[in-house]
């Protein structure tokens, strides 16, 4: 049906597969946390634009390329894993400076721009391009569910069922980030900590990607 096999099996990969933490929710929770409903909706978008994007790159082979050629897949690994480091580092120092100071807003988590000029779509948009194992998740998992009949219907099929359930899902992060943001402006420490933990956590999203395998 619509190009789809065993769609009931799809689904409940695909629930899986969207609760598991990655930098692209992590990056939607502290803007909402930070910034409110509407920049962590931006973000989102962000992260809803790029997989759009793996998904048609993925339907049109480009995985595949990246699986077969070694030194484009290197290429593209590794300026995923710096992007992910440097995005790491600017929460680090962020939560330092937090420490630091008395200032009781939170300081602009993902990198070292004012909450202003952080543009959270753009970001979030990056966040999602830079990870080779996405590209190669995409194909391997949607391959499995199209049909021969009618591959074009079951990619799209499979492309909205996907975009979804993301949108549940972030806009679940979304608003428990909101909740989470009047706690962190009472307090300072509680800031600092939680972006220190991002900014780990981004680090080990760094270090599994250039560990990664094509």
């Amino acid at each position: 049906m619509f190009g789809v096999i065993d769609l009931p099996t799809y689904l409940a990969g695909l629930v899986l597969i969207i609760l598991l933490p990655g930098p692209n929710s992590l990056y939607v929770l502290s803007v909402a946390a930070r910034r409110g409903v509407r920049a962590g909706y931006t973000a989102a978008a962000g992260v809803w634009c790029g997989d759009a994007v793996l998904m048609t790159l993925s339907a049109a082979g480009v995985a595949s390329l990246l699986q077969a050629n070694a030194l484009l897949f290197g290429i593209v690994k590794y300026a995923g894993a710096g992007y992910l480091t440097w995005l790491a580092i600017g929460m680090l120092r962020a939560a330092w400076a937090m420490w630091r100071t008395r200032r009781e807003t939170v300081a602009a988590a993902t990198g070292e721009a004012p909450a202003g000029e952080e543009r959270p779509f753009r970001r979030a948009l990056v966040v999602s391009l830079v990870n080779p194992k996405a590209i190669l998740f995409f194909v391997a998992f949607f391959v499995q569910f199209v049909s021969e009949s009618n591959p074009v219907m079951g990619f799209v099929t499979l492309g909205v069922l996907a975009q979804l359930a993301s949108v549940l899902y972030l806009s679940t992060l979304i608003f428990g980030g909101a909740r989470l943001a009047a706690a962190f402006r009472r307090r300072r420490a509680l800031s600092a900590g939680a972006t220190s933990a991002a900014g780990a956590l981004f680090l080990g999203f760094a270090v599994k990607l250039s560990l990664a395998s094509a």
